[in-house]
């Protein structure tokens, strides 16, 4: 996009940029905003390089971004998300992994006063730093299928239990009631 030739100042990569951003708007499940400014290439990168797959980050110019949210179910952030410049996550998949990254990497490189989510959108609700937060802790997908799955496995076992434990004291009283007897 840019370069020598300039074509992303043009209109034409204007418009392109925003189709680019509305797809990837279409694929995520979750995006969230952090402020872009005062980090180098080389923490950008490594900030990348640690991100799940499935997760794009992108820093998107603000009228770029509020002509590529219309029409989409994230058109609720152009009011509050869209000041300064920003670092944008669009997170198809494992949206707890990726924010634990972004907090991994904050800590690491030593700007957490300075770079935190902003807030972000999630099935059309707009949502504040903290609320950013809160989704990270949620279990992920992979979390969720493993305890359901643990569950669903219990079940059998405890029906035996629940089926053998009646025979099981009825057996007992009987042998109770004849040892009394017997004595």
């Amino acid at each position: 996009m840019g370069g020598a030739d300039g074509f992303a100042s043009t209109l034409e990569g204007k418009k392109e940029r925003a189709q680019n951003v509305k797809g990837l708007l279409e694929g995520s499940q979750m995006i969230f905003s952090a402020p872009a400014s005062s980090l180098s290439v080389k923490q950008v990168q490594g900030l990348r390089r640690s991100l799940p797959e499935g997760t794009t980050v992108s820093v998107v110019k603000n009228k770029i971004m509020a002509r590529a949210l219309e029409g989409t179910e994230y058109e609720v952030a152009s009011g509050s998300l869209l000041k300064g410049a920003n670092m944008w996550f669009f997170i198809e998949q494992d949206i707890g992994a990726t924010i634990k990254a972004f907090n991994a990497f904050v800590k690491e490189s030593n700007t957490k006063d300075t770079h935190f989510p902003l807030g972000g959108v999630i099935e059309g609700q707009v949502l504040d730093g903290a609320g950013v937060d809160a989704v990270s802790k949620l279990p992920s997908k992979k979390e969720l299928y493993a305890m359901i799955a643990g569950r669903i496995k219990a079940v059998p076992t405890k029906l035996a239990r629940v089926i053998k434990a009646p025979n099981t004291k009825l057996a007992r009283a009987i042998k109770l009631a004849t040892e009394k007897n017997n004595e």
